[in-house]
């Protein structure tokens, strides 16, 4: 309701007809007028609520004194509330903060008072730990509305009542700490909830406290955590998402929030079986609006404010765990992140905003009648009217409409985000075929039938399979309800994998796949939830062994896969590195173990843009040169933060930022890595503080332990750190004189090789540049050519020895005329030509290389191609190799490089690389023998 007259007079009298409570006010204390109009444009701040509770402190002499003043400040705080609310003066974010503190002022006024009589040295005196000794405070956490900020105008607040530690008052008459808190806590109810001369402040519901209304008023830390723990039912994980320390002592808060609460309410997976309990919470909140005729509710009602709250909480309480961005409190401050991680729509969240402003500012009118605690629209003529009025609308009729819409709108997105998936026709038949007895012979050949008309090449092989995944112990030892889940998901399995050939094969890697995760209901819940999703699990397990045993150990990646059906888009490392640094240092990070907190949080973003290169390369969408140099990006941006936070972590630091650098080698260095490859590091530093070796070595070992330490999250990299100056047995970290004074006097020619590859990774770039100096003057060294042509073959040599290959296949890395002769040949020209040619030094890599020495006339152009040519192919070869495995329908492939290191294939197709790589050989060294 809006008028066009602006005086604060004409601004009253256009809102009383919409508030009966507040006329009748008006009526009864005339002299609350003066003030209304005088601040009638002015916002209730907090401040002004308790700058005027302070002024009346030296009123309060006893329980009735208090009491007095705090509906003083109610009546004052809700008049101006309602009529600026009604005029349009107030938007829905002003009467939601305006309401939540007044009662966390109220309460925390009440509370001071009650606890300094009660603690007096005559009567009880301070409660204390029965351990440490300390005195105790008592915790008010307010539930529900006044927990999100968001409270009504006419609300009960939800209140429960925890003390941290049993133990006895140090008074007169001393009394158990839990009984002091009980007391405690109804002389605060009775402060708010109690109906006086005066009124009453807020209605107190306690119905959310363990155990309900019949159990203890206030609870200790231990009572509370052991509840969660074995008795913690899930609607009460919903309802403490909105949990709040409103007052009580700050460190005790942390303890309670941190320790307690937040691993109840927040999975550490993703919780996806929080889609059926809220289906069940819902199925019983329907049945109570059947039996008590609640249609009208605008709270309870179909499409009302609770199934918003609803559609918030399931992604809260999906993802809370794992994405401390969503542990908030505000419902629409939720939904404004769920669209900002398009996990809905645009058109889904603005459609829910708009739907929750309208109900609750809905909400409002209907309580300002009276001051009555109802969210049900009215039956009487004269009230719709006034409700149709303060809403904007001219009649009832135009007003129900718009609410008709909004409830719609609400109904139809909570039913997509809550209906129930359904299943094929041939679902269930497939699901019967292996419940029965072996010994039934109908059912088997019923099964092997069926599987032969999906295009499965071998179904007696396959019906067997699925017939010992059911007998196997793991199975069988699985919950009830997780044998459900899998019971439920194999044909759907069947059903994925006989669109995606070669099917044999991509069932079994499927059923490997739900084999790992099988013990984890959650995301047995997400297939089952989102079966789209196997779809995708079937195309990936289809081409790559490796993707899908990489699921397997990852199974939260499948989230990835309801993301966007799309190939992911190319990866802005930029806006991704500022996505990470603001989840590593989120507000809402634990306080307690944050280191391990923090590793998880890497660990999970790695995997996670592993598997999104992964799923475009499986796609086709990425050259593997592009693909290499997005994870060596990825890579990068790691140990960027890592480094940033081990430096962070030092107890003992005597600089802002370390004067350090990572330097890379072999893959890193190069820009070559694939999906699985180790780090080769090293360690520099360029500071002349007596302590700097000390701080600096722990500076390594803390870099080391955050990349390779195994936590619930997995591994973020191995590493290799032999590269350094005197290898394993130097020491970790060298000076950069020390690494320069090595280099120029130590290295074995094979160091220096291996300097050919390397570069500055992240760290100080004035190191970064002193590195790059030093290895410059160390390639552009004049070296005997022919000496030097002896070193690099007797490397060769022992390199061959080492990788002996029994097979008759070609063995793409080690064999003679593959990548290692490649790298040896570039190597060679680096190390024995850059002394004339500079240019040979830039971190261009391997194929560049080739091209730049070929454009010298240091070799022939067309072999140089040709040897290029080949050494891409056999790159892309042993790249398709490592991710498609070696699995066949009987077991399982290696999954991790060291046992994929060897990738040998027929010769015979690689014929003219093989021959093209060992006659550039030959022009470089002047033979083909190795001595």
């Amino acid at each position: 309701m809006r008028h066009h007259d602006h005086s604060p007079e004409a601004i009253l009298a256009a809102a009383l007809p919409s508030s009966r409570y507040a006329q009748r006010l008006l009526d009864s204390e005339p002299a609350r007028k003066t003030a209304l109009l005088e601040n009638l444009h002015s916002p209730f701040h907090r401040k002004e609520m308790q700058d005027h509770l302070e002024l009346r402190f030296v009123q309060i002499a006893d329980e009735e004194s208090l009491n007095t003043v705090l509906r003083d400040l109610r009546k004052q705080v809700i008049l101006r509330l309602a009529i600026r609310d009604i005029s349009g003066q107030a938007d829905l974010t002003e009467v939601m903060t305006c309401m939540t503190d007044l009662a966390e002022v109220t309460i925390n006024c009440a509370l001071k008072f009650h606890e300094m009589w009660l603690t007096q040295p005559h009567r009880f005196g301070s409660p204390r730990g029965e351990n440490s000794h300390s005195v105790q405070h008592l915790l008010v956490v307010a539930m529900g509305k006044l927990g999100g900020g968001e409270l009504n105008v006419s609300s009960d607040v939800d209140l429960i009542f925890v003390y941290p530690e049993d133990g006895e008052t140090d008074g007169a008459k001393s009394i158990s700490n839990h009984e002091f808190f009980a007391r405690l806590g109804r002389k605060l109810i009775a402060s708010l909830n109690d109906f006086t001369a005066d009124g009453y402040v807020f209605r107190v519901d306690m119905r959310l406290r363990p155990h309900g209304e019949n159990s203890p008023l206030a609870i200790s830390f231990p009572m509370l955590e052991e509840y969660f723990i074995k008795q913690g039912r899930e609607w009460e994980r919903h309802a403490w998402i909105k949990g709040r320390v409103i007052a009580g002592g700050i460190d005790s808060e942390s303890i309670l929030m941190e320790q307690i609460v937040r691993p109840f309410v927040f999975r550490k997976y993703l919780d996806f079986n929080a889609y059926e309990s809220m289906r069940r919470l819902h199925a019983q909140l329907r049945k109570e609006v059947e039996r008590r005729e609640l249609h009208d509710n605008i709270k309870l009602g179909p499409g009302g404010i609770r199934e918003i709250e609803f559609i918030t909480q399931v992604f809260q309480l999906i993802r809370g765990g794992r994405d401390v961005d969503l542990c908030i409190r505000p419902t629409l401050g939720v939904l404004q992140r769920l669209q900002k991680k398009q996990q809905l729509p645009k058109q889904a969240v603005s459609e829910l905003i708009e739907a929750y402003c309208f109900l609750r500012k809905l909400e409002h009118r209907l309580q300002y009648l009276d001051d009555q605690q109802t969210q049900t629209l009215p039956l009487n003529p004269e009230d719709q009217q006034r409700i149709a009025s303060a809403m904007g609308f001219s009649g009832y009729e135009r007003f129900m409409e718009q609410l008709d819409k909004h409830r719609s709108d609400v109904t139809r997105h909570f039913e997509l985000i809550f209906a129930t998936p359904r299943k094929s026709p041939s679902h269930d038949m497939l699901a019967y075929l292996w419940q029965a007895e072996a010994h039934d012979t109908s059912q088997t050949e019923a099964a092997a039938t069926q599987l032969s008309t999906m295009g499965f090449t071998e179904p007696e092989k396959i019906s067997e399979r699925i017939r010992s995944f059911y007998q196997d112990n793991a199975y069988q030892h699985l919950a009830e309800s997780s044998q459900q889940q899998i019971i439920t998901l194999i044909p759907m399995l069947i059903e994925a994998a006989s669109e995606h050939p070669p099917v044999d094969i991509t069932l079994e890697r499927m059923l490997q796949l739900l084999e790992k995760i099988s013990t984890q209901s959650s995301y047995l819940a997400l297939l089952l939830e989102h079966p789209h999703t196997l779809q995708r699990v079937a195309g990936i397990a289809s081409i790559s062994q490796w993707a899908s045993d990489y699921l397997g150990r990852h199974p939260i990646l499948l989230d990835e896969l309801l993301r966007q059906a799309e190939p992911h888009p190319v990866p802005d490392w930029k806006v991704l590195n500022n996505e990470l640094i603001y989840q590593l240092n989120h507000v809402n990070n634990p306080k307690n173990d944050v280191i391990e907190w923090q590793m998880d949080v890497l660990r999970h973003f790695q995997h996670a843009q592993v598997f999104r290169l992964l799923v475009t390369d499986l796609e086709g969408s990425l050259q593997l040169e592009t693909l290499s140099d997005h994870l060596t990006a990825l890579a990068d941006l790691v140990l960027d933060n890592v480094l940033n936070l081990a430096w962070s972590g030092l107890k003992k630091r005597h600089r802002e930022n370390p004067a350090f650098a990572v330097i890379g080698y072999g893959k890193l260095g190069g820009k070559e890595l694939g999906y699985a490859s180790d780090l080769d590091m090293v360690f520099l530093y360029d500071d002349d503080h007596p302590d700097a070796a000390e701080i600096y070595t722990k500076l390594g070992q803390s870099i080391n332990a955050w990349l390779t330490r195994h936590t619930s999250a997995g591994l973020l990299y191995e590493t290799d750190l032999r590269l350094r100056p005197n290898g394993a047995s130097g020491l970790l970290v060298s000076s950069m004189e020390a690494f320069a004074q090595y280099q120029h006097q130590q290295a074995w020619v094979w160091e220096h090789q291996a300097l050919t590859r390397a570069r500055f990774v992240v760290g100080d770039p004035h190191v970064g540049d002193v590195f790059e100096q030093t290895r410059k003057e160390i390639l552009c060294k004049q070296r005997n050519l022919t000496g030097l042509k002896q070193e690099i073959l007797k490397m060769r040599e022992k390199m061959l020895e080492a990788h002996p290959n029994p097979t008759a296949l070609f063995d793409i890395k080690h064999d003679r005329g593959g990548i290692i002769d490649v790298e040896f040949i570039v190597q060679y020209l680096v190390l024995g030509y850059s002394n004339q040619y500079p240019e040979l030094t830039g971190n261009i890599g391997n194929i560049a290389l080739l091209k730049l020495a070929g454009e010298l006339g240091l070799i022939e152009k067309i072999t140089a191609e040709k040897a290029r040519s080949a050494y891409r192919e056999f790159r892309r070869i042993q790249h398709r190799q490592r991710l498609n495995g070696e699995a066949d329908m009987a077991g399982s492939a290696p999954v991790d490089s060291q046992a994929q290191k060897f990738t040998r294939v027929e010769d015979s197709p690689l014929k003219e690389d093989r021959k093209a790589v060992l006659a550039l050989w030959k022009e470089v060294f002047g033979t083909n023998a190795l001595y």
